[in-house]
């Protein structure tokens, strides 16, 4: 019979599995020695990730990710307490001494998501990928090696920006349907559109060329990290992984060009798992 610890853990785990089942494929991979903290760590990610899609208007989200702030900032500790997903996340960053500076950021960051304003630059959006997808990766690596994980800092930099593009470009159809552009505008402008004639998806090679365009940022940084990463520890190697659907989700949109506004650029199932298995298998991205 299995004790409450580890029941506790296989919730935690399935509770991953519904939430974000591709960083739970990858997570099934990762060292067992530290894959419950990390299962924490990515169920927090997910909490805040997905605030837009649990309340009607901005205002409301922007009081959740400041109770999450507050909470980290050890201000609601009751509450807390009573949150299961706080309450065991919490505990792990005590324990780990993890900064919280990073996690703060992220969920600042993450106010940008409840609103529908366009993403202005390519600056702009690294700077939210940094804050974001980036940051998970170097919270990841200080849990898999805090010796060594300052080492993995301009990988995580450059693979964050990647699998946050990879991310969006698999969301562009619900996006489009919120309203929501995070294709920088400098690139829109480029291509002769802005957000409303790219949402509107009217014109499809300015939409595709858009696209592409997107699909080329990721895929610079997506170069970038994977030659980053062949000077990594392999104890590090791990925290890489959900960045390996990366590339296969570039190559679908390239494909689909402009009907990636109406069907997403996801990889079937079994070939994201094989991904994860193959970058877990060989250490490379």
């Amino acid at each position: 019979m299995a004790t409450a610890p580890d029941q506790d853990v296989a919730e935690r785990l399935l509770r991953l599995r519904t939430t974000d089942l591709d960083r739970y494929l990858a997570c099934l991979l990762m060292p067992a020695s530290v894959r419950d903290d990390l299962v924490r760590l990515f169920l927090f990610n997910a909490e805040i990730a997905a605030v837009r899609d649990k309340v009607r208007a901005a205002l409301p989200g922007e009081v959740r990710l400041q109770w999450w702030v507050d909470a980290l900032s050890g201000e609601r500790a009751g509450e807390a307490r009573d949150n299961p997903v706080a309450s065991t996340f919490l505990e792990m960053l005590d324990r780990r001494a993890i900064p919280v500076v990073s996690l703060i950021s992220m969920c600042q960051a993450r106010v940008f998501d409840l609103y529908d304003d366009p993403m202005p630059d390519r600056a702009t959006y690294e700077g939210y990928a940094g804050e974001t997808a980036a940051a998970l990766l170097q919270i990841s690596a200080l849990v898999l090696d805090p010796a060594h994980a300052t080492a993995a800092a301009t990988v995580c930099g450059h693979a964050g920006v990647a699998q946050s593009v990879a991310g969006h470009l698999m969301l562009l159809p619900l996006h489009r349907s919120r309203g929501q552009v995070y294709l920088p505008g400098d690139s829109l402008a480029a291509t002769g559109l802005d957000r409303d004639g790219f949402l509107a998806g009217d014109d499809d090679g300015r939409c595709a060329a858009a696209i592409s365009a997107f699909v080329s940022l990721g895929r610079e940084h997506l170069f970038k990290a994977r030659a980053e990463m062949a000077r990594l520890p392999p104890t590090l190697r791990p925290a890489l992984l959900p960045v390996a659907l990366s590339a296969p989700v570039f190559d679908l949109a390239d494909r689909l060009g402009a009907r990636c506004l109406e069907q997403s650029p996801q990889p079937a199932q079994w070939r994201r798992q094989w991904r994860f298995f193959r970058a877990r298998a060989t250490g490379r991205i």
